[in-house]
């Protein structure tokens, strides 16, 4: 991070720059998101975001709400006169380089900025509110994933002299009617938000808790942001949501209570494939992703669409968790092994190069060798494009802290967890090899991070593709032929 010091005082800026390098990890800490073409406001805020793309969508969210109340983005936190982290509660790591960031700008606020405001946001809000703002004393302000539209209040009530926190859950706000600004993006990408919460309470999940009951967007806002997004130059949109598939708009309220809909809600009520099809005619060159679909609620109706739809990415993340029905079972995932398998089948069978990634635990409760092999097997049966995989950490007040022992050792839980990643990385090289020779449509999202004389982009099975610049733009399709590979990366020239 480079940072310039507002402060004359020299010794103040070296003091700023060593307690930086000294506690920072560079390769650890969260994107510090900035608004580009933002109104240029009298008061400054810095903001650092970590885990999913959720937490990531809904800063630009506080951000957009905060540009309004004369704030704008900065990336020199010696500036800022208001700080926030953006919190991931799912695994233990990201809780705790959340901790080392509020240690740091605590640091920073003692010795350089005293007026600077401490804030948390988002999923570790209602957790951990009382030991940051009474135990540990790391922040002024707390504020749920549901409560940001207060901000502006609680903001006042630091600066009258309170500590602040609003966590409250709501069973209907899904921020529909705020526009999110596009922070320090490409341009071309985008997220859009269509649900909020989760309802099926896996046994090892924080989100039920932390992000509340399941709601859906109004489709008509979603669709209208996906317009605005292609008139504004972006090419793609990833619809996102803890679980997309459960999407399912009757008028608004939580998904749990569409039993008590009226029959003509019932009737006119938009599930995903529904909504799916209707972004995918906003434009044919507006490429549509989703993430995270749940396998209990993948219907064969979302496939279709996606079969019928040429600028729907031919690419599902289908999080597994575990190859063992037993597992599964203690997860409360909803299907088993079989079913799982049956699903992948017939999405290769609809859309037969459908690249599928994963999300995979190892050492969960009572994990034993056998439950290992059936996950093992499993993704030799499947053979995904790529995968994001986790030893189990036991996240409190969780189902499965309440009812089961963690009783995999530490050292099962590594060893098993190298064992799945070895193996994705060999099916990962394997896949991209059966690419090479081939032709595929990549949509140019940049410069390449290793040279400035190549971009790259992705293809509709999310691929990353390095190629050489030529008289293209970011934001233009080209036709790549792919020439090498590594197991995350194509390599092609533009032809």
């Amino acid at each position: 991070m480079s940072v310039f010091c507002k402060f004359a005082d020299y010794k103040k800026i070296i003091d700023l720059k060593t307690l930086i390098d000294k506690k920072i990890d560079e390769k650890k800490q969260g994107n510090v998101l900035t608004i580009k073409n933002q109104i240029v406001g009298t008061k400054k805020l810095y903001i650092e975001s970590y885990g999913c793309q959720m937490n990531f969508s809904d800063s630009e969210i506080v951000a957009s709400i905060l540009n309004k109340e004369n704030y704008s983005t900065t990336k020199d936190i010696s500036e800022a006169d208001l700080v926030f982290v953006n919190t991931c509660s799912i695994r233990e790591k990201a809780e705790q380089t959340v901790r080392k960031r509020l240690e740091v700008y605590n640091s920073i606020k003692k010795s350089v900025n005293p007026k600077m405001v401490v804030g948390v946001l988002g999923c570790m809000a209602e957790r951990l509110k009382e030991k940051f703002l009474e135990e540990e004393k790391l922040v002024d302000i707390v504020v749920g994933p549901d409560a940001y539209r207060d901000l502006p209040n609680l903001i006042k009530e630091v600066e009258d002299g309170r500590k602040a926190v609003n966590v409250f859950l709501s069973k209907e706000e899904t921020y529909a009617d705020i526009k999110p600004v596009r922070m320090s993006g490409n341009g071309v990408t985008a997220f859009v938000s269509i649900t909020r919460g989760c309802d099926n309470m896996c046994t090892f999940c924080v989100v039920p808790y932390t992000r509340g009951r399941e709601r859906s967007r109004n489709p008509k806002s979603i669709v209208q942001e996906c317009k605005d997004l292609f008139l504004d130059g972006y090419r793609e949109v990833t619809l996102l949501g803890q679980n997309v598939d459960s999407y399912l708009w009757y008028g608004g309220g939580p998904k749990k209570d569409f039993k008590n809909a009226t029959a003509e809600q019932k009737k006119n009520a938009i599930n995903f494939s529904n909504l799916l099809e209707m972004v995918a005619q906003v434009n044919n060159k507006l490429r549509i992703r989703f993430s995270t679909s749940n396998p209990q609620d993948m219907t064969d109706d979302v496939i279709e669409i996606m079969a019928r739809y040429d600028n729907i990415c031919n690419y599902i993340h289908l999080p597994v968790q575990s190859g063992s029905s037993r597992i599964l079972k203690l997860m409360n995932r909803g299907y088993n092994r079989e079913e799982y398998i049956a699903l992948v089948d017939r999405i290769k069978n609809k859309i037969p190069d459908c690249a599928i990634s994963m999300d995979m635990i190892t050492g969960f409760c009572t994990e034993n060798d056998d439950d290992h092999n059936d996950t093992i097997s499993l993704m030799k049966y499947v053979k995904y494009d790529y995968g994001y995989m986790f030893k189990y950490s036991e996240r409190p007040n969780t189902a499965a802290e309440k009812k089961f022992e963690d009783d995999v050792p530490e050292e099962i839980k590594q060893k098993r967890l190298v064992e799945v990643i070895n193996l994705q990385q060999k099916q990962s090289l394997e896949n991209n090899k059966k690419r090479l020779n081939k032709t595929y449509e990549v949509l140019i999202e940049g410069l390449s991070k290793r040279s400035k004389n190549h971009y790259y982009g992705r293809t509709t099975h999310n691929c990353v593709v390095v190629f050489e610049k030529s008289s293209h733009k970011v934001g233009d399709y080209v036709n790549v032929i792919i020439n090498d590979c590594t197991a995350g990366t194509l390599k092609g020239k533009i032809i």
